[in-house]
């Protein structure tokens, strides 16, 4: 297992975006690698964290 390491921000709207994944290999039989992304990383723990941070900087 390997960890990236902490990301320190200067705002909040810094840390929105880049979200981090996770792969799911052994939920899945086939061959593919499959990945899930981590939204719930996100200050607001939204995909809707996005939407807001370009409300804020518009």
């Amino acid at each position: 297992m390997s960890h990236s390491p902490v990301n320190v921000f200067a705002k909040i709207t810094d840390a929105i975006g880049n979200t981090p994944l996770v792969e799911i290999g052994r939920l899945n039989k086939s061959k593919a690698k499959v990945f899930a992304k981590l939204e719930y990383l996100n200050p607001g723990g939204s995909v809707k964290d996005r939407i807001g941070r370009s409300i804020i900087e518009d």
